[in-house]
Parts: C-alpha cells; sequence; structure tokens
C-alpha cells in the first residue's frame, strides 16, 4: 500500500501529461491537416510503430533513473493513442453543423479547438485515458523492475519486484504482494474504463 502512492502517481500524471499534449496535437492535425496534420500524424505513426514498452525501457535508459524521467518516457510512449483518436474524432466533429456556425460567426481558432470541438470529443477520450492509465501503471512497473524507474529506498511497485528478485526462492512473498497490487490496480482501472464505455456510448445506451 505504501508503494502505491508512487505507482498509482506516476500512472496518473503521465496520463493526465500524455491526453494534454495528445488532445493538442490532434485537434491542431484535425484544424490543420495538410502540412501540419500530416507531419504530425507521420511522427506519430513512427512512434506507434514501436513495441510501447520497448520505445519506454529505451528512452528511459537514455534519460536515466528518477521518478520525473519516467512520468516523462511514460507519457511520450502514451501520447500517440491520444493523438490518433482526438484527430479521428475531431475531424468527424469538424464537418458538423455547429462548428460551420461557429466560424461563420467570427470564432477564434482557440474557442474553436477547445470550446466547440473538444466538448464533444471528450467521450472517448475519457474511456481512452482510463486504459492508458492501466498501460502506464504497468510500463512503469516494467521500467521500475529493471532499474530505469524510481531507486531505492522509494517504495514503488516495480523497484520492489525488482528488488525482491534475489530473494524469490527464499522469500516469495516480497515478490507476490508487489504482483498482486500491480495486477489488481490494473484491472480495477481497465473494470472502470468498459463501465465509462457502457456510460458514455450512446450507441451501447438501451433505448426506453
Amino acid at each position: 500500500m505504501y508503494g502505491a502512492r508512487y505507482s498509482l502517481f506516476i500512472g496518473l500524471s503521465a496520463t493526465t501529461l500524455a491526453m494534454l499534449v495528445g488532445v493538442s496535437l490532434g485537434l491542431s492535425a484535425a484544424f490543420w491537416p495538410k502540412v501540419w496534420g500530416k507531419a504530425v500524424m507521420l511522427v506519430n505513426d513512427i512512434l506507434m510503430s514501436y513495441p510501447s514498452l520497448l520505445l519506454a525501457i529505451i528512452i528511459a535508459a537514455i534519460l536515466g533513473p528518477s521518478m520525473t524521467n519516467t512520468i516523462i518516457t511514460i507519457a511520450l510512449v502514451c501520447t500517440p493513442p491520444f493523438i490518433r483518436l482526438t484527430r479521428a474524432t475531431a475531424m468527424v466533429e469538424l464537418q458538423r453543423e455547429y462548428f460551420i456556425a461557429s466560424q461563420v460567426m467570427g470564432a477564434g481558432v482557440l474557442r474553436l479547438l477547445f470550446i466547440t470541438i473538444l466538448p464533444n470529443c471528450m467521450a472517448p477520450l475519457i474511456v481512452q485515458a482510463t486504459m492508458i492509465f492501466s498501460s502506464a501503471i504497468l510500463e512503469a512497473g516494467a521500467i521500475g523492475f529493471l532499474g530505469f524507474g524510481v531507486q531505492p529506498p522509494d517504495a514503488e511497485w516495480g523497484a520492489m519486484l525488482g528488488t525482491a528478485r534475489q530473494y524469490i526462492q527464499s522469500n516469495v512473498w516480497l515478490a507476490i504482494w508487489p504482483g498482486v497490487a500491480i495486477f489488481l490496480a490494473a484491472l480495477s482501472i481497465n473494470l472502470t474504463g468498459d463501465g465509462l464505455r457502457d456510460a458514455l456510448d450512446p450507441k451501447l445506451k438501451q433505448v426506453t
């Protein structure tokens, strides 16, 4: 439970940072699709072509072991899904009549992006954020297990697993409890994401 402070904080911070950057880039890529949009999606596709965990380990090894670097690493890895989803959702909303009406009324670019378009894209983004939160906890655990994350004596689930590796034959519970904590945290967040998807997706709601 003590290690949950660092693991959950890393996951939440990385997810929030990835969402802020990804949503901003995705909205701008949808609004300016020709040059800027193509450049953003090209870089995004390159990042998504690498396995996320392998890319996270490489970036963490380059930046060095610390909690701040772990948050930055996971945020960089988790940003591409937000960019792709935001751009795809915003491209649909840009064709709606309410957007055209706002444009005709003279609304500025920032107002169009963040007040007119973004609220109508939030439902899938919230669900995506819960899934990314779960993945961020798992990736933080993997980075910590390899020694690139939070360093002892600070308690973090991945670092605890890495430390317990040498005692696994004599004191196996040292490895069991951090692993169970990671499993339960990821499972509960995934179940929350499924519930939010059912609640926010109008296609899944039963007509009464």
